[in-house]
């Protein structure tokens, strides 16, 4: 198990009051620590401008990695660029592709990126909802690419429906993307009926759900869905912010209800590609219930 990281991601600053802050990673980071002091740390790369444009386009590069601010930029109203962002998101990127290459390459069956910002709200050409790149759809896409692999699973079990993601993938077959999250909420996407060629599965959850809703909902429809796939890896976008004491949702899940969701994956992966997961932090804002949910995550990813 190796847990890829960087301290740039530290140095994304989104200013005064924003909730997808700093502490957010370096609580996630100590918690690893003391729970798991065996762990494999890795420094993160930064990704290459080649990998950046198989999924984003050239203005956004520009607009991420050449802006230079002096002090902070809002690009939306929730999305931010400071002096460390080009920095932050390079390593955020870098650190999915990197631990695609280590499952792939035999050198670990399973790997964590503990980074920030996150990613799955970014679309090819904008970034929004707090993330600049899109760090799991850059990490299927080495995949596709580089490793020469055919089946990609991506599962995003965040409160927030992972726009980006499936935007980028929907006409894709060879990227499953399978989604549950709270709606209504941010960023208004995710309906059962988007589909994309047939490659996405989308669960739409009330506020207010229970864990028992939420394992309903991957056991009885999108767990059958990835299992039908085979995936050759599977990619997980892990948000802790539909845990009932997160601010922005209203989801009423608790720890044991990630390490849940967690167990079944590392099932499916041992079924179809011999345990290889790849995991990427994604939201997760009630600093508490983020370490809770992370240590829950990483301790079932390493059974």
């Amino acid at each position: 198990m190796q847990v890829f990281t960087h301290p740039a991601c530290l140095a994304h600053d989104t200013g005064p009051g924003h909730v997808e802050r700093p502490a957010r990673l370096s609580t996630v980071l100590h918690a690893l620590e003391a729970a798991f002091p065996d762990i494999d740390w890795q420094q993160a790369p930064r990704a290459s401008r080649g990998q950046l444009l198989r999924v984003h386009a050239e203005e956004l590069l520009a607009t991420v990695l050449e802006s230079s601010p002096q002090g902070l930029i809002q690009l939306d109203p929730d999305t931010v660029l400071s002096p460390g962002s080009a920095e932050a998101a390079l390593r955020a990127a870098g650190a999915g592709v990197a631990a695609v290459d280590a499952v792939l390459g035999g050198g670990t069956c399973r790997a964590f990126c503990a980074v920030r910002p996150p990613g799955h709200h970014a679309t090819s050409d904008a970034a929004m909802g707090f993330c600049l790149f899109n760090n799991i759809a850059i990490a299927a896409r080495h995949a596709l690419d580089k490793h020469g692999l055919e089946r990609v699973a991506i599962v995003d079990f965040d409160v927030h429906h992972g726009n980006g993601t499936q935007a980028i993938f929907a006409s894709e077959p060879r990227v499953l993307f399978a989604s549950s999250h709270q709606w209504p909420l941010y960023p208004g996407s995710g309906a059962h009926n988007e589909t994309g060629c047939g490659n996405v599965f989308n669960a739409p959850l009330p506020d207010g759900c229970s864990g028992e809703m939420f394992r309903d909902a991957w056991q009885e429809g999108l767990l059958p869905a990835v299992d039908a796939f085979r995936p050759q890896l599977l990619l997980v976008s892990a948000g802790f912010d539909g845990h009932r004491r997160d601010p922005l949702a209203g989801m009423q899940l608790e720890a044991g209800d990630y390490a849940w969701i967690t167990r079944a994956l590392v099932q499916m992966a041992n079924r179809h590609c011999d345990g290889r997961v790849v995991s990427l932090l994604e939201g997760g804002y009630d600093l508490a219930a983020l370490a809770d949910g992370c240590v829950a995550h990483i301790d079932a990813l390493r059974l």
